[in-house]
């Protein structure tokens, strides 16, 4: 039998790879049709209809997307955020929704503390006056003996986490869900990691509970002149109030790989100089593409050939 499939991840498109192989070996019959931007669910409404299964990157996939997959019977998702899918529509037409676990964590976590070194020297400021033959050497501060605050503890907060502690930082830790202590990380309610951090870094789940977690009421909470960095999603911030924190300057700094509107087109973010934006690359190595695309391959093809797939994030929705 031959599956017919959907590609719209660039990264799964655009990077060679055993993934391919692994896909035609398997009798997939593969349409790949990555767009530069994430797909809308006008756009993808278009195209789902006749595919057996689609991997699927930051696109939108919500219930109206959901209704017009005829014959889709899995969505495999390139990395590990699920908002862009709505996970009971997709459960009520018997669809698995899949994900990427484990294979983006390092790249992430070593972008993350990129965007740290980055805000504690100005590096991107003082780079572009470079080449505007301008000078200028602002005072920047020494990682070692600062306070990480890191909210949510999965595998890429425990990962910033380490590699923050080896460069001598103190690492405090939220997160509701976890379960085991960390050698190195103190655990904390998150009133008291805000007031003590001296940068704070995201890297939770958008759910409705944690839409707005860093609100104009939390961003007064923390430390003055304390910096915020963001690599999880973008509506876990409110953009208004850390435009407002940034320009008073209760923040000193603030760096994002995600936004609310990707690209944030016209955000006044973009025109403050202690802010520094990245275009959603967290998972944009060669390894990280590698190893999420064999993995979206192989949930893929587990679903559709009836085998056991682990990666199955709504299995309790499914019907049985």
């Amino acid at each position: 039998m031959t599956f017919h499939i959907l590609v719209t991840a660039r990264s799964f498109a655009n990077t060679p790879g055993p993934h391919h192989d692994y896909l035609r070996d398997n009798d997939c019959n593969v349409d790949l049709r990555a767009p530069q931007h994430p797909m809308s669910t006008a756009e993808l409404g278009e195209l789902i209809p006749g595919y057996d299964g689609a991997i699927l990157g930051l696109d939108s996939c919500d219930a109206s997307v959901v209704e017009k997959a005829d014959k889709l019977r899995v969505i495999s998702r390139q990395g590990v955020g699920l908002d862009e899918v709505d996970l009971k529509a997709a459960a009520r037409k018997n669809i698995a929704v899949t994900t990427t676990p484990g294979t983006n964590g390092s790249a992430v976590a070593e972008l993350t503390i990129g965007l740290i070194f980055a805000l504690a020297r100005s590096i991107p400021l003082v780079a572009q006056a470079m080449r505007t033959g301008e000078t200028k050497r602002p005072t920047g501060w020494e990682l070692s003996g600062k306070t990480l605050g890191v909210i949510g503890f999965g595998a890429i907060g425990r990962a910033v986490g380490v590699k923050a502690a080896a460069l001598g930082m103190t690492i405090l830790a939220y997160d509701p869900f976890w379960t085991q202590d960390v050698p190195g990380a103190e655990r904390s309610d998150l009133e008291s990691l805000l007031a003590r951090a001296d940068v704070v870094t995201l890297h939770s789940a958008l759910t409705p509970d944690t839409a707005n977690l860093i609100n104009a009421e939390r961003l007064e909470h923390m430390k003055k002149g304390a910096y915020l960095i963001n690599t999880a999603r973008g509506g876990l911030v409110d953009e208004t109030a850390l435009y407002d924190a940034l320009k008073s300057g209760k923040l000193s700094g603030a760096a994002a790989d995600a936004f609310v509107n990707e690209p944030p087109t016209g955000s006044p973010l973009l025109t403050l100089d202690n802010f520094i934006a990245t275009p959603h690359i967290g998972a944009t190595t060669r390894e990280a593409s590698l190893a999420m695309s064999l993995m979206a391959a192989q949930n893929l093809v587990a679903v559709l050939q009836g085998d056991d797939c682990p990666n199955i994030v709504n299995r309790d929705l499914l019907k049985k």
